[in-house]
């Protein structure tokens, strides 16, 4: 038939082999025009549904008109519709082979009804005009450039209104939120916002974590224009956008993938491996159709909407059946992973794979020809664990647990790790990072800002979840904003400026990010002083200028700590969390050190430092320039011209 020859057979072939990166410009409701007349063609994959029909506010949601037509053999059903008018509402109707009839959302709609409300909405995504070219040429995968991410639900960063009992709150749009988020993000020395899931999902209390709409920019802040809008104004600011996704799996809303035409289309047809953890459904990741649904969605989000990177959740329970290691590989899903990051990287060589791996699966950064499963970055989740055990230790047992900060540095360099402190850390009675710390609240303030020294000065890439700048009390919860009222209170007021501080000192310091997978970039200092609990390490630039920082991770204060250096010369504080500005006491180190000759620890310099209870200090070492070698001048003697010589001339 005529309208069933415009689909793309190219397409179709990549889908079935698990191939395709496009199949958003196969599936789904795309403007259309036949005979000179505007409609849309609906396109949709069910391959054990016995009829399918388009429903909508077109058609009155009566589809007696409209069944679908069989395109070929494969499973897809195709109808083109005339006179569809921009966000008018639709399903697909399924009849199953038991003769069951039900409705199911578009998996590829661009747009959904707000919830809850379950329709796809139709709305043509092409037009967009894009003023980001010259950052997406500039674009890296940020490996020896600066990546201080801000995770942000952009729902309850700010509320316009309130959540009550009794009433919904209200969100602001990502229109809205440009002038608000975004020089915030800016202002703060953070280099990229992480934004959880805007995929469409029906249940706010899951984040966006259980989708139903993988192309659907969720409807709760605006229309796709919008976001795009958001991401360009982004770049426009200098501030890479990452996404959250979950490959893993997806809800079990009715109206969603599960049990799609009445057979297991996306799922394990395997009771067995089919649910998750969270009540939720597991991907066959092992299917063709359903990997190139999921590379689909990945792409889409890159090309359709720019984002800079992906973060990807629950990697762990891909990698192995239920996240258990002992269950055994996933090697369906470890298959697909290593095919999606091969080929997106191939795609869009400047965006960053993020994997959220908690688990110590070998290579999960290495590239998947060389072995690995082909992720440019995985969270560091051990690094948080082991950390936030440390803190949370009264200081007379830390001496015993001296290794929860030494022992990342042993395993570092076998994969390119960022340092988390995500929304996973404040949240369903976790208490927040302030919250974790041992001691009284004035104690808890010291150690806190020593923390963030130790995170944002160790080797990787660092990530904070929105409120961890504030030194908040109050968990996150996603119905609540940010308590940003606790800022007219000086100790918090303070601490959000010394994070603001800290966050510009690791932007400008090249040391700090430049050498962070390679061995001579971090170097310890004094890794064993476990009964006085001071830790101090160097990071050096390709330049040779170096960044020493000493902590004292207990209650002691020290008025003459020898420090080895690995450089003789000068040595300037230029930050210490016990500066009357930070709240602090002032026991700082306020004139430029010079190094002394002497053995110390395994070095032939040494300074001399004050350290207060619970701080920790960073100093600044520049390389001396080098001076130019000037030519020493000559006196030529004049040279005899021979009679040779003047005969040759004449």
């Amino acid at each position: 038939m005529e309208e069933m020859s415009m689909l793309d057979d190219f397409l179709i072939k990549l889908f079935h082999e698990g191939n395709c990166l496009e199949s958003y410009k196969l599936f789904g409701a795309h403007k259309e025009i036949v005979d000179g007349v505007e409609g849309v063609r609906f396109t949709v994959f069910a391959p054990n549904a016995r009829s399918v029909q388009v429903v909508g506010e077109f058609n009155g949601w009566n589809g007696s008109n409209d069944y679908m037509e069989r395109y070929y053999d494969g499973g897809i059903w195709t109808k083109w519709i005339p006179n569809v008018k921009a966000f008018q509402m639709y399903k697909y109707r399924i009849e199953g082979q038991s003769g069951n009839v039900f409705d199911k959302a578009d998996p590829y709609a661009f747009f959904s009804e707000m919830r809850p409300g379950t329709a796809s909405k139709f709305i043509d995504i092409d037009n967009y005009k894009w003023k980001d070219q010259k950052w997406l040429k500039n674009r890296t995968k940020n490996f020896d450039k600066k990546l201080n991410i801000y995770e942000v639900n952009l729902g309850s960063w700010k509320l316009k209104k309130e959540f009550t009992d009794t009433e919904d709150g209200e969100f602001y749009s990502y229109e809205e939120l440009i002038d608000m988020i975004i020089p915030y993000a800016v202002e703060n020395g953070f280099t990229h916002l992480e934004l959880m899931p805007l995929n469409e999902f029906p249940f706010d209390g899951s984040w966006g974590y259980q989708a139903t709409g993988y192309f659907s920019a969720t409807s709760r802040y605006g229309n796709p224009k919008q976001l795009m809008k958001f991401v360009d104004e982004c770049h426009k600011a200098g501030l890479g956008v990452i996404m959250d996704m979950v490959l893993a799996h997806f809800v079990k809303d009715a109206h969603g993938l599960v049990q799609f035409d009445e057979g297991f289309v996306y799922e394990y047809a395997d009771v067995n491996r089919r649910y998750s953890e969270w009540d939720s459904v597991y991907f066959d990741a092992g299917k063709d159709e359903v990997r190139s649904f999921l590379m689909s969605a990945v792409n889409f989000w890159i090309d359709v909407y720019h984002m800079d990177g992906i973060r990807f959740d629950a990697v762990s329970n891909m990698l192995y059946w239920k996240g258990n290691k002992f269950i055994g590989e996933n090697d369906g899903a470890i298959e697909f992973l290593k095919r999606m990051n091969t080929k997106i990287n191939e795609a869009h060589p400047s965006v960053m794979m993020i994997a959220e791996d908690s688990t110590d699966y070998p290579f999960v950064t290495k590239p998947a020809s060389e072995g690995g499963v082909g992720f440019d970055y995985k969270w560091d989740m051990g690094w948080m664990n082991d950390t936030l055990r440390y803190f949370k230790e009264d200081p007379v047992y830390r001496q015993y647990d001296h290794n929860l900060l030494t022992f990342s540095m042993m395993y570092f360099y076998t994969e390119k790790f960022i340092l988390p402190f995500s929304h996973d850390e404040v949240v369903h009675s976790k208490g927040t990072i302030l919250d974790k710390m041992w001691g009284n609240n004035d104690q808890k303030f010291a150690q806190v800002k020593a923390l963030y020294v130790y995170m944002m000065t160790h080797p990787g890439k660092k990530l904070n979840f929105m409120g961890n700048e504030l030194a908040e009390y109050k968990e996150w919860d996603e119905k609540k904003a940010l308590g940003w009222e606790i800022l007219k209170f000086p100790q918090h007021d303070s601490f959000h400026t010394f994070f603001k501080d800290l966050n510009m000192l690791y932007k400008d310091h090249s040391a700090l990010w430049e050498s962070d997978y390679e061995y001579d970039g971090f170097k310890w200092m004094v890794v064993d002083d476990n009964a006085q609990s001071v830790f101090a390490y160097t990071r050096t630039d390709k330049e040779g200028n170096c960044i020493l920082v000493v902590a004292n991770f207990i209650g002691n204060s020290h008025d003459a700590y020898q420090v080895p250096v690995p450089f003789s010369g000068s040595y300037k504080e230029i930050l210490n969390t016990d500066q009357d500005v930070y709240t602090g006491s002032n026991m700082t180190n306020p004139r430029a050190i010079r190094s002394k000759k002497g053995q110390c620890k395994n070095e032939e310099n040494y300074i001399t430092v004050k350290l207060a209870p619970f701080s920790a200090s960073v100093f600044e070492y520049r390389k001396p320039a080098e001076k130019k070698k000037t030519a020493r001048k000559t006196t030529k003697k004049p040279v005899k011209k021979s009679k040779t010589t003047k005969t040759a001339k004449k």
